[in-house]
């Protein structure tokens, strides 16, 4: 399901108009990208909850010369599925 998809499927089952719906998502999407940003878990009740973690710094190699390449730390995402999200 793309973006567009999920705006139409948001309207269907709220009774809003599509626009009112892509003002939800995007309202939605910039709340848990600025609260994750912080630093901040937002956690979804049912559904699952974001996570940020941080990534050490490692070796690595490339896989077309076989050279080592040192891979930088970095914060990821994690996702943790709710128990109401069990297919």
């Amino acid at each position: 399901m793309n973006k567009a998809e999920l705006v139409t499927a948001i309207a269907e089952k709220s009774g809003l108009t599509k626009a009112a719906s892509e003002k939800a998502l995007n309202a939605l999407t910039t709340a848990i990208t600025e609260s994750m940003k912080k630093g901040q878990r937002v956690g979804l009740v049912g559904f699952g909850s974001f996570s940020v973690a941080k990534r050490s710094a490692r070796t690595g190699r490339n896989p077309q010369t076989g050279k080592e390449i040192s891979i930088p730390a970095k914060k990821v995402v994690k996702f943790k599925p709710g128990a109401d999200l069990a297919l």
